[in-house]
């Protein structure tokens, strides 16, 4: 991490001077960027980041206590929303990442075309900014987590999305939020409807951003076995797309 980016993330990590002193929580969260961009497993982590297993437990520790969570809500909060896009991209599920335990935990495995795939959900802002970003699994209609994911869409604000979204249950969801849904209509559609093709051509920007996250090979490629550790990865993702955005702007 550059030092823009620590200055920014260190405060909002957990601080507490109790106890014995922790391992330095740059140098962990480096290993943890490295492991997400290199895609390597954990035990290949090199030995300058110190052991793995202080790295990889500090990763899941901080992730069942919300640490990655508050974190992606604190850097997005400042977020511009007058314009969101919504878009999904399929990810493929390594072996490693299928031989997770059955039972009620809902892994968001599901078979397609391609095999076993994961698909992500992501809201962002005018500028390609990811909001929120949620997991189905790969079967499911990109639709199906549209409505939680605008769920504080701001009144007066446009959504942008592709023909895939074009129902009226969301385009209700978004008029009773006094925004405007500005997607495409399906070929089927009978009513007409208001759609801006001009404004529309925003919406690769949500596209983009699916680009740079899967420039993380951990993130091209789910390796993870609890989608719990996936979605966290991609937050950390998330969180680091918004970093180096702003950091290339200022």
């Amino acid at each position: 991490m550059t030092d823009v980016e620590w200055r920014v993330i260190a405060p909002r990590l957990p601080n507490k001077p109790r106890g014995v002193p922790r391992v330095d929580d740059r140098r962990v969260l480096n290993s943890i960027f490295w492991v997400l961009r290199s895609g390597a497993p954990w035990r290949d982590l090199p030995e300058r980041y110190g052991p793995r297993t202080t790295c990889y437990n500090r990763f899941v520790r901080w992730r069942k206590a919300g640490v990655w969570d508050r974190l992606m809500d604190a850097i997005t909060k400042p977020h511009d929303g007058k314009v969101q896009m919504i878009d999904t991209s399929i990810v493929r599920v390594h072996q490693q990442g299928a031989t997770g335990k059955k039972g009620d935990r809902n892994h968001c495995l599901g078979r397609s075309r391609g095999g076993l795939t994961t698909k992500i959900h992501a809201l962002v802002d005018a500028k390609g900014r990811p909001i929120k970003v949620m997991l189905t699994a790969g079967q499911m209609s990109d639709i199906a987590s549209a409505a939680d994911l605008i769920t504080e869409l701001p009144e007066g604000a446009m959504l942008l999305a592709d023909k895939g979204y074009d129902a009226n249950a969301l385009r209700n969801a978004v008029t009773e939020r006094n925004a405007w849904a500005n997607f495409p209509p399906k070929a089927n559609r009978k009513d007409p409807i208001c759609f801006s093709p001009f404004l529309y051509k925003a919406r690769n920007l949500v596209e983009r951003f699916f680009n740079k996250a899967k420039q993380f090979r951990r993130i091209a490629t789910r390796y993870d076995k609890l989608a719990e550790n996936y979605l966290a990865a991609l937050k950390l993702v998330s969180v680091r797309i918004w970093l180096r955005g702003n950091e290339s702007t200022s």
